[in-house]
């Protein structure tokens, strides 16, 4: 994240001064997308800088925050900004007390570590935390980056970490798995089959929600969930424990949002509540409804 962030700063006008990278893999990174940047160690960095990205992982920060402090390396009036969708601008309190003017800037984007992470900040949104006298200069840099500032309260920073975890990771997870699924089921192109599936529904569950909900689960087809997890358990018994959670987790907002019917519910309720490891149960046993995506 650090050499997209700082490239996308250079192009609004700023210019980096020194990078730090332990790893080879992230002076690479440093390398082909801020080159000439002399690589450094950290204290180095903050001497050398008015404006520090902290761009490390979330159970790194308070440590680093803490040493860099101690050790007097943080100057007053220096701006110093973490990345960390954990983290409010409190963690950065040790350095706050040394003069510097804390902000928490967390981009809403995975990253790759090549050049094509900048053009993926143009439009992305960013969790803005900072104290209110500094608001208008956090806001200034995330659109500098080509960023949308969302202000985040501080005591909702783990909430909504939470929350883009649950969607971004999780949904890697998901796709990795199905994609190994179709192979397995002998389709030759199990990306380009989920392309346009996966897209289209992404798509209508950005645009309404839980009226997207599509599916053997939102429609009640107990007989096919359960088909599901007995051919889940048969080829793929690492994936019934997700399977029947998110399956269970439909459930629920469909019967709250009256999308699947109470009388259906039941039914499919007990196939779902069969056990997640490979053991036999009401959720091992097939029906003989055919089952299809939508």
């Amino acid at each position: 994240m650090g050499p997209a962030l700082a490239a996308s700063l250079k192009l609004a006008g700023h210019r980096p001064v020194a990078v730090s990278a332990v790893s080879d893999a992230s002076r690479r990174r440093a390398e082909e997308m801020l080159p000439d940047v002399p690589v450094v160690p950290p204290a180095e960095v903050l001497e050398r800088s008015e404006l520090v990205l902290l761009t490390v992982p979330d159970d790194a920060l308070p440590e680093l925050v803490a040493g860099l402090a101690d050790t007097g390396a943080v100057r007053p009036g220096q701006l110093l900004v973490h990345t960390s969708g954990r983290y409010g601008a409190k963690v950065l309190d040790p350095a706050l007390r040394a003069g510097a003017l804390p902000l928490a800037l967390h981009p809403a984007m995975t990253f790759t570590g090549t050049p094509v992470d900048v053009q993926r900040l143009a439009g992305c949104s960013f969790g803005v935390t900072a104290p209110e006298e500094l608001r208008l200069a956090a806001e200034a840099l995330v659109i500098e980056m080509g960023g949308e500032p969302e202000w985040i309260a501080e005591e909702n920073r783990p909430l909504y970490h939470a929350a883009l975890a649950l969607g971004a990771n999780h949904l890697v997870t998901l796709v990795a798995q199905s994609l190994e699924l179709l192979r397995t089921a002998g389709v030759g192109a199990p990306d380009r089959m989920l392309g346009p599936l996966l897209g289209a529904a992404l798509d209508n569950a950005l645009r309404s929600g839980d009226a997207a909900l599509t599916g053997p689960v939102a429609r009640g087809d107990a007989g096919t969930v359960a088909a599901h997890v007995a051919v889940l358990r048969e080829h793929a018994p690492a994936t019934v424990a997700g399977y029947l959670a998110m399956a269970r987790a439909t459930a629920d907002r469909a019967l709250a949002h009256g999308l699947l019917k109470p009388e259906l519910a039941e039914p499919l309720l007990g196939v779902l509540a069969g056990p997640a490891d490979g053991a036999g149960g009401p959720g091992g046993t097939p029906g003989n409804t055919p089952g299809d995506p939508s």
